[in-house]
Formats: structure tokens, C-alpha cells, sequence
């Protein structure tokens, strides 16, 4: 067993890229740590999202410390942002994605429930307060990440990592059944 070099990591990821189609969206909401937003650049650009929409207090890419965490990843998103979450949502919808908030509420379904189809935008919030009940209102589905443990939630960024994940396996596991 040897770790792999950039050479041998190119060829790992590159059958991963080429069994990946579906369409990947992310929209924050007032994701104010600057490094949890670096964070979540960083793993979407790793899952090829092909758009983020930056919505309300969500701290912007130009921040240094969202730089410094996304370490130049976000040159391989398109990146817009909006002053609503609502209007972000339209623009999703209307890009032909199924928005999916991420969310931990009484209607809420457990993500690996969920079918994440082909064109699918998650929508994560706040660190604290998470997503506005409007978002959520607006959303078409409304899904949790199940924790075992005697923690109750994860980091948003965490959070956001695994959902993509989720994303990428269902599809991954559609293509190769």
C-alpha cells in the first residue's frame, strides 16, 4: 500500500468524473462564518456543483478568510448572489432543479430517503438559527442528515459536505445497478 501522488490521484477521480451527470446546486443562506463558506466552496467545487447562490448575511467570496479556507476552488463554480433566498430559490427552479432544504424539522425526511434526481438544489442556513421558515416554505422537499450519536446537529459546512455526498452516491449507485 502506497498513498498516492498527483498522478495517481488524476486517475482515482477520474472514472468518479467520468460516472457523474447529474446536475449539483447549492444555495446559502445567511452562512455568516466566512469559514465555513471557504469550506463548503471547497467541497462543492470537489463534487462539481455547478452553481452557488450566496443569499442574505452569507459571507461573500472576496473575504479573505474565505479565500484562505477555499483555497482557490471557487474558480471551478459559478458563483451569483442574491439578496432573497426566495429569488435564488426561482432561479433554481427555473434552471430546472428541485430544491431540497436541508433541515432539521418536524416534516423533514432522512436524505438517504430522499431521490435526488438528476438536477437537485440543496439549500442550507445559519449556523445557529439554520433556514427561514419561508425558505423552508419554498422549498419542494425538506430533508435531515440521521445522526446516531448524542450530538444533535452538525456543522453547516459538515453538513453540507455530506449532503453533497448523498447526492453524488445515490447517483453513482443509479448508474451502476
Amino acid at each position: 500500500m502506497k498513498q498516492l501522488d498527483s498522478t495517481g490521484l488524476k486517475r482515482l477521480h477520474r472514472e468518479w468524473r467520468r460516472r457523474t451527470e447529474s446536475r449539483l446546486a447549492l444555495i446559502l443562506e445567511s452562512v455568516e462564518s466566512p469559514f465555513n463558506v471557504g469550506s463548503i466552496v471547497r467541497t462543492a467545487a470537489a463534487y462539481r456543483v455547478e452553481r452557488v447562490w450566496l443569499c442574505g448575511s452569507t459571507a461573500t467570496l472576496d473575504n479573505s478568510n474565505v479565500k484562505k479556507t477555499a483555497m482557490g476552488t471557487e474558480r471551478y463554480l459559478s458563483v451569483a448572489t442574491e439578496a432573497k433566498t426566495a429569488d435564488a430559490i426561482g432561479a433554481a427552479r427555473h434552471d430546472g432543479y428541485v430544491v431540497v432544504a436541508v433541515e432539521l424539522a418536524d416534516v423533514a425526511r432522512p436524505m438517504h430517503e430522499v431521490d435526488l434526481g438528476a438536477a437537485v438544489c440543496l439549500v442550507v442556513g445559519h449556523e445557529d438559527r439554520g433556514l427561514t421558515p419561508s425558505t423552508i416554505a419554498a422549498c419542494d422537499v425538506i430533508a435531515y442528515l440521521p445522526l446516531a450519536g448524542r450530538v444533535g446537529s452538525l456543522n453547516v459546512a459538515t453538513a453540507t459536505a455530506v449532503a453533497l455526498y448523498e447526492a453524488r452516491r445515490q447517483e453513482w449507485t443509479r448508474t451502476h445497478e
